[in-house]
């Protein structure tokens, strides 16, 4: 097995935090990505702002993993003692907004990708896929990337997601829908009782969606959770109001499509109109029975649902296994930061998922 130097990848991971990367303005770390990758001998592709490439010998007989992380960033937290864009090296940790989430994991597959790029030691293919536009789930980001594999005859069959996840295994994440509720009435006077009142209605509606319950549920996600999180209505106190607005967040899973539990919930409610603002945020499981679960549960990573969303949710129908560098807590807040000691330990561990992996039947 190749050598890796992991201090090489705390100074990848430092200059690539100093390098501004909000989702859709990551052409700079890209570039380093590429250059980064080509230095060490690999046959490089670039898709818009994502970095990608094949494992050396790629046999399209064998089953692919996919090794995928993100460079993108949301935008600094208020509330920074320093400058979030620093990139230091301080006290044995990587300073800076992108470091923890998810530049630990990134730089840690990217090591993983390198041990094992020129050897024949797995009996299954690797891609190594540095995605852009993951923290807004953007259209060229893996969407696009999923799209360019499809073109080029490229089957994904299994996946490995780094977030931060304290290299434990997370086996499920919830989707997302954020449903717009309207429903109409008529408008008339308060004192004489007139007009069709529309929050009396959609009160009704809304306690329709509280005692909603789906058929189906799923193994490893559980029930789909329904909330309804604000309203309203009325313009004065003294006018029956014509409309009223509410807002129902719906935690979905793998169980039911996102557009089939919009249709079920439509279908629930009696006066109202629910729209979805987005339905692309969707629920992704993994059986606890699959391999790559199982490769991890044998180095001694703990299963666990997550409760955070990544570009597993656009991975639909696709085996993926979320686990990484970091803790979840520090992502998207001020005095980000990652332990060099936890890509260490990331690097590691994923070579031992590997090992494992390529004892199993696939």
């Amino acid at each position: 097995m190749q050598s890796v130097v992991n201090s090489e990848f705390v100074e990848l991971l430092s200059s690539l935090v100093a390098t501004p990367s909000v989702s859709g303005s990551e052409s700079g770390t890209a570039d380093i990505l590429c250059t980064f990758l080509t230095n060490h001998g690999v046959d490089v592709n670039r898709l818009y702002n994502n970095v990608w490439a094949k494992s050396e010998g790629f046999d399209n007989s064998k089953k692919t993993l996919l090794l995928n992380s993100h460079h993108d960033t949301v935008r600094p937290a208020g509330g920074y003692t320093f400058d979030p864009y620093c990139g230091t090296v301080d006290n044995g940790k990587v300073l800076g907004l992108g470091s923890n989430d998810a530049g630990g994991s990134l730089v840690s597959l990217m090591a993983l990708f390198l041990r094992f790029y020129n050897t024949s030691e797995l009996p299954f293919n690797l891609i190594l896929a540095l995605t852009a536009e993951e923290e807004t789930m953007g259209e060229k980001g893996m969407r696009a990337m999923l799209a360019e594999f499809k073109r080029l005859g490229l089957n994904i069959d299994m996946v490995i997601v780094g977030e931060p996840t304290s290299m434990q295994a997370a086996i499920g994440e919830r989707g997302l829908v954020v449903l717009d509720g309207i429903t109409t009435g008529t408008s008339g006077h308060a004192a004489r009782n007139e007009g069709d009142n529309a929050l009396y209605k959609a009160i009704e509606d809304i306690e329709r969606l509280r005692n909603f319950k789906f058929e189906k549920t799923s193994p490893v996600l559980g029930d789909i959770k329904i909330s309804v999180t604000q309203i309203e209505a009325g313009r004065q106190h003294n006018i029956v109001p014509d409309s009223c607005h509410f807002v129902v967040d719906v935690r979905t899973t793998d169980a039911y499509t996102n557009e089939q539990t919009v249709e079920l919930l439509q279908s629930a409610v009696k006066y109202s109109t629910l729209t979805p603002r987005s339905t692309r945020v969707r629920a992704s499981a993994i059986a606890e029975n699959h391999p790559l679960v199982r490769a991890a549960v044998a180095v001694g990573r703990e299963t666990f649902i997550s409760p955070t969303t990544s570009d597993r949710a656009l991975l639909s129908g696709i085996a993926a296994l979320k686990i990484g560098v970091g803790e979840s807590a520090r992502s998207h807040t001020a005095d980000e930061f990652v332990k060099i000691t936890e890509i260490e330990e990331g690097i590691e561990i994923y070579s031992s998922i590997l090992d494992k992996l390529s004892r199993e039947t696939l």
